[in-house]
């Protein structure tokens, strides 16, 4: 969880830190089947529940583009470490568009 004493620090500053949900616990890698039932896509989602469409279902975003995902503060953040090192790292290895992969390759 986020401390909150650095919280209003960041806001008294007039500058508010992005929370990147790349680096949170909460955000998971899920498997998108394709319709012909071979193939899959790779999305993430927001184990937390926090990523909402407007209509209210659940939100999920395209893999290539979890590092650019962030929000201004979330109740249920957790984060899994450095975040400048771990998205410098994710950065490097996300493919740069959205793959499809087949079933047999498992």
């Amino acid at each position: 969880m986020a401390d909150s004493a650095s919280s209003e620090t960041e806001k008294q500053d007039g500058k508010s830190k992005k929370i990147y949900c790349a680096n949170c616990a909460h955000c998971k890698l899920v498997r998108n089947s394709q319709e012909d039932g071979n193939h899959y896509t790779l999305r993430v989602r927001c184990e937390a529940g926090k990523w909402v469409k407007k209509l209210g279902g659940e939100k999920y975003y395209k893999y290539f583009t979890v590092a650019r995902r962030s929000i201004e503060e979330c109740d249920s953040y957790e984060p899994m470490g450095d975040e400048k090192e771990f998205l410098r790292e994710l950065k490097k290895t996300l493919p740069i568009k959205d793959e499809v992969y087949s079933i047999s390759d498992l």
